[in-house]
């Protein structure tokens, strides 16, 4: 049985969260339909002409970009012109792209953890915070023979969690009361007849991150025709998103010693340095894409090196004068991102029994070549 597409989608949303997104950024379905079942999903940083000839020649029916394929508004749409060729393409191969960008990048687990992961950091945290997740408190009430497999369902869909703590609930016996009306078809009793069970209170935290498939999944596991539950807006803090990572590396070594590290990283034959060859690098900022203005976020921090792409000859000197190295291994270093979505992917997937598979593009697309 294959996925269909808006499937793969909403799986791909549990990872990066729409709502994650930085305002105005161009994420989600930009071309095609999500209404199809996906034999193949293809994950690529950018959609190129190249890329759209590899999903064809895979048989993908969805790609899953990191760039939009669409970014500024289209006053047209002419087929004699690079993106209205493309476009063209994307619809007559019958191929569909969905996008995930900043949100990608904000997520627990997402772009930038995944470059932080490269770089061996440890005990890191977000560079700048730009999402909170709210927290609710579930209460349910459920039948007491039925109340672990509602409270694994909720759990395995994400609720739970205080901190580094999983599996948080709060548990208490009472008795419930009903009664069926006409119309119903009632788990316990009959209609017209008011009816008593032993029932148990489940209270949890729930990130609004995944209320949504928290409550589908208890609902799923629930054996009353009508779950009685409750969800209510707490005043505390959930985890913190938001773009790039701040960590230190196991030990001290040389900014050159580092900016090998980067190159060997993110598989790029190159990066631009800005700072001495010898200075100590211990602490350290990075952020995929292009993060010039990011700079005061690393020095605040405190990290002795920024990795990121895009930096501009006047940004290099402001870092320069402030005592911040930068390591520039360019915007293309977040290809990282297809093998690690394209492995996620697979893997929800496959939990659920669909046959459907995500592959990473082989395509590379970077602009730039040295001379």
């Amino acid at each position: 049985m294959f996925a269909r597409g808006e499937t793969v989608i909403q799986m791909m949303e549990r990872l990066a969260p729409k709502h994650y997104a930085e305002p105005e950024d161009k994420i989600g379905l930009q071309v095609g339909s999500a209404r199809k079942e996906v034999s193949k999903v293809l994950v690529a940083l950018d959609v190129t002409p190249e890329v759209v000839a590899e999903a064809a020649a895979l048989g993908a029916e969805l790609i899953i970009a990191h760039h939009a394929v669409i970014y500024r508004p289209l006053a047209h749409l002419q087929t004699d012109t690079p993106s209205g060729a493309l476009a063209a393409e994307l619809l007559k191969r019958d191929i569909a792209v969905y996008v995930a960008h900043t949100n990608l990048d904000s997520a627990d687990g997402g772009m930038n953890d995944w470059m932080a992961d490269a770089l061996g950091l440890e005990g890191r945290q977000v560079l700048r915070e730009a999402h909170t997740d709210k927290l609710y408190k579930l209460a349910v009430f459920v039948p007491q023979e039925h109340q672990a497999a509602v409270r694994d369902a909720m759990f395995a869909a994400g609720a739970g969690w205080i901190g580094n703590y999983s599996h948080c609930s709060f548990n208490v016996e009472g008795t419930g009361t009903f009664m069926p009306r006409e119309g119903s078809d009632p788990y316990i009793g009959r209609q017209g007849k008011l009816e008593t069970a032993a029932e148990v209170r489940i209270e949890t935290i729930v990130p609004q991150s995944v209320h949504k498939a928290v409550i589908a999944a208890m609902l799923k596991a629930h054996p009353y025709e009508e779950a009685a539950y409750d969800l209510y807006p707490m005043e505390l803090k959930g985890r913190s998103f938001g773009l790039g990572r701040v960590g230190k590396l196991p030990a001290d070594e040389s900014l050159d010693e580092f900016a090998e590290r980067v190159k060997r990283a993110f598989d790029v034959p190159f990066v631009r340095v800005v700072g001495e060859g010898s200075k100590r690098i211990r602490k350290v900022a990075v952020l995929g894409g292009s993060g010039s203005r990011f700079i005061r976020n690393a020095m605040f921090a405190g990290a002795d090196v920024l990795v990121t792409g895009d930096i501009d000859y006047h940004t290099a000197q402001d870092a320069a004068a402030a005592g911040l190295a930068l390591v520039d291994p360019g915007h293309n270093a977040e290809k990282i991102m297809k093998a690690k979505a394209a492995e996620w992917l697979q893997l929800r997937l496959a939990e659920q029994g669909y046959a459907t598979q995500a592959l990473a593009s082989q395509v590379n697309t970077e602009p730039f070549r040295l001379r």
